[in-house]
């Protein structure tokens, strides 16, 4: 994959991309006679309910910029596998058997699903990959830098630790599912910003993202290191923080280590506001979704120089190699930076974060 250029601006501690898939940009190609006009289908496949943006965000951002480019004439077939890669295939052949025009598919298991994009690819229907890269033949892929995330989240826990930080320092690290190419490559990003730097004394792969899963591997780590040996915490999402701090809280241990996150879920931004969880990585899910529609309708109508100028960078997957793509920039979120970043992009409202029980809070860090 091709490294893009990383400008840290501080103290925010925001990580920009260089600029690719400029809507204004010129494409290589000339464009092409459109093969469908705004009466077209896009099929949604995304992966499961335990973490809530998908259903809060990217399905409803979606439908909305499909039908805002088509007119109010372009519809979206939704599905959600819930962790449930079987069920994934089933309905991605549903939407292959109604020939939908294209599918957007955050894939459960990149692996299982590759010969169901064999499939669409033979049905001529085009594959994007959202979110998470997928095996076989797709057309295209939008996503986050995904090591930049781990890079992010592993400067974020050396940060918290200080200016005294060593190998006597340990972190358990709570990674994301082993089946989510992501996940490998959010664990790749922190590593190489942790090791050597501290010890790594334990690092679990948590199955289906759970954040009961991650509670339990959590629980296992403080029975095994001691509950006055952990340091910091790496935990790769939002939904398996709260899990770890259950599991703090289960063993008694109320002045908690640093703990990531990534995805900015209210509650854990509820929890960076009381100091409870350290960070967690904004993603701009409606630039990722927005971007998402825009690929999915220029691919059906045809329009190759507005998918040329949304794709300009490649990535390679197992099986694939310079798969056009869009890679969207990630921010730190701490306590500094709330309102600059998931207030200012109407995420959430004051009112959402800083309801009673955290209204205090808000008010000693400004925000209200």
């Amino acid at each position: 994959m091709r490294r893009i250029a990383i400008a840290v601006a501080a103290p925010t501690l925001t990580f920009s991309l260089a600029a690719c898939g400029a809507l204004g940009g010129s494409g290589s190609s000339s464009a092409a006679s459109p093969t469908k006009g705004n009466d077209l289908t896009v099929g949604l496949l995304l992966p499961e309910t335990a973490n809530t943006r998908y259903e809060k965000f990217d399905y409803p951002i979606i439908k909305e910029k499909v039908a805002a480019l088509t007119r109010n004439q372009g519809k979206v077939e939704y599905a959600n596998a819930d962790a449930d890669a079987g069920r994934q295939a089933g309905q991605m052949q549903r939407m292959i058997d109604n020939k939908v025009d294209v599918i957007l598919l955050d894939a459960v298991d990149s692996h299982a699903i590759a010969d169901m994009v064999q499939k669409a690819k033979d049905a001529d229907i085009p594959v994007i990959a959202y979110d998470r890269l997928s095996e076989g033949p797709i057309d295209a892929y939008i996503s986050f830098d995904n090591e930049l995330v781990g890079e992010v989240q592993g400067r974020s826990l050396l940060e918290a630790l200080g200016s005294g930080v060593d190998t006597t320092d340990k972190i358990v690290m709570i990674n994301g599912s082993p089946t989510d190419p992501n996940a490998k490559q959010f664990k790749e990003g922190a590593l190489s910003q942790l090791s050597g730097k501290v010890t790594i004394a334990k690092s679990y792969d948590t199955k289906d993202w759970k954040p009961e899963n991650a509670e339990a591997n959590m629980a296992q780590a403080l029975a095994s290191l001691g509950k006055d040996n952990i340091d910091a915490v790496y935990s790769a999402n939002d939904g398996m923080a709260g899990g770890v701090i259950k599991a703090f809280k289960a063993a008694g241990i109320t002045d908690l280590p640093a703990i990531t996150g990534q995805d900015a879920e209210l509650d854990a931004v509820q929890r960076i506001v009381t100091g409870e969880q350290y960070m967690s990585v904004y993603k701009s899910y409606p630039t990722e979704a927005e971007t998402a529609a825009q690929m999915a309708v220029a691919k059906v109508q045809g329009k190759d120089i507005q998918f040329d100028s949304l794709t300009r960078d490649r990535i390679s997957s197992p099986t694939h190699k310079n798969i056009p793509a869009q890679l969207v920039s990630v921010v730190a979120l701490t306590k500094t930076n709330i309102k600059g970043t998931v207030i200012e992009d109407g995420i959430y409202g004051v009112s959402d974060i800083c309801t009673a029980k955290y209204r205090e809070a808000c008010a000693a860090i400004g925000l209200k």
